[in-house]
């Protein structure tokens, strides 16, 4: 009997590319999430169990229950995968309780959250000697003329917690031009309870960000990596990947995986890093500790980071490995690119001939698995039940 592998959250892609990454292996997944309401991921053929569970951020201590609960009725603990940063922080909250049931790639508590938030983030990586944009914060005297002597106009005011933020606000930041909109944008996070910072814009267009995607052993060695070039994302500027294509930086592995080793970390991770046009430098903007929306492109170059954790934690991690050649794959989220192409266009940051050059090249796909189908209908019919709302209503 294998053990089974539990993932926290399977209404988006990133828990379905999970699932899909272990189902592969004949490993039994167990879908767990708070709704079934537009929860595509239910729809996968490789799980083996759907569960309803209390909301982590509504009700973490009814979430810790059903998985107390769900754990001592295994004969093997499970492995289990976050798929979201609130998963990722209410594991870290827990995890003294959780790993008496679970099996958890992450030993230390409060390294999690420690990289998520921006704050703690940033305080690590100067210690580390990691470049981060420059950044004033609310509290700093003389702020103003910090602001403007630093920082300068435009600028970004950046949440220091993340998914918090984009869940008051569904949006990752906010673009100022001047001090009025800087004091504005500060003081609707304040009336949110939201702590934000400042920070400089790195010059550059959106292929300019790149990511340092590694897998960490027990012993938090860097075993696996690849890194990859943004084309694409939505929002537009500085929003997610919806067009990235696997490209090898050498420079970005000595970065990453000497930080990522110097602070203890285990498990996949993926390091955020944006190229300055004029310097030629690169600048950590943040880290994701659980799996990304990059899974599937890294599982299509070679790398299998969900059956790694699976493999480390029930029995042995296979030989370190990383992609020599670029393998010029594009991860593709084709709903949300429409929209990206739509925006650049407006602003006209790309042209027609740019986007469709672009595609020529294999895909890995967010949604569409031709082995495991059913999602993508799933996905298309709540897409269409939406726009049958919305026109029902006018």
């Amino acid at each position: 009997m294998k053990n089974k592998a539990v993932v926290l959250g399977t209404n988006y892609y990133i828990g379905l590319s999970i699932t899909r990454c272990l189902g592969i292996h004949n490993i039994p997944v167990v879908g767990i999430d708070y709704s079934k309401d537009r929860n595509y991921g239910f729809y996968s053929k490789y799980l083996s169990e759907k569960l309803i569970a209390p909301n982590c951020k509504e009700d973490p201590e009814g979430l810790l229950e059903f998985l107390i609960e769900y754990g001592k009725k295994q004969d093997k603990p499970p492995v289990l995968y976050p798929s979201a940063d609130g998963y990722a922080e209410f594991i870290d909250e827990y995890l003294p309780i959780l790993r008496k049931y679970y099996l958890i790639n992450q030993v230390e508590q409060g390294l999690f959250t420690e990289v998520i938030n921006k704050e703690s983030l940033y305080s690590l990586a100067r210690e580390h000697d990691i470049l981060i944009p420059e950044t004033v914060y609310i509290e700093d005297e003389n702020f103003e003329e910090k602001i403007n002597s630093i920082i300068k106009f435009p600028c970004l005011v950046k949440p220091t917690d993340s998914p918090s933020f984009v869940s008051h606000f569904r949006k990752k930041l906010f673009i100022v031009n001047n001090m009025g909109e800087l004091k504005e944008a500060i003081s609707k996070a304040q009336e949110a309870n939201l702590d934000v910072v400042v920070q400089r814009i790195i010059p550059g267009f959106d292929d300019h960000m790149y990511t340092f995607d590694a897998y960490l052993d027990q012993n938090s060695k860097v075993s696996h990596w690849i890194t990859c070039q943004k084309l694409r994302q939505f929002p537009i500027n500085y929003g997610a990947s919806v067009y990235t294509i696997h490209k090898q930086v050498p420079e970005l592995y000595e970065m990453g995986a000497k930080f990522l080793e110097d602070i203890g970390f285990k498990g996949f991770a993926e390091i955020e890093f944006k190229k300055d046009q004029d310097s030629g430098k690169y600048y950590l903007i943040e880290i994701n500790a659980r799996t990304t929306n990059l899974n599937s492109l890294i599982h299509k170059v070679g790398i299998n980071m969900p059956y790694l954790a699976y493999c480390e934690l029930t029995d042995k991690l296979t030989e370190p490995y990383t992609v020599e050649e670029d393998t010029n794959i594009a991860f593709w989220y084709a709903y949300e690119d429409f929209f990206a192409i739509r925006d650049y266009k407006r602003t006209k940051q790309l042209g027609r001939k740019e986007i469709i050059k672009s595609f020529n090249r294999k895909k890995a796909y967010a949604i569409w698995d031709i082995k495991d189908p059913l999602p993508f209908f799933a996905f298309i019919f709540q897409k269409a039940k939406g726009l049958f709302r919305k026109i029902y209503k006018r």
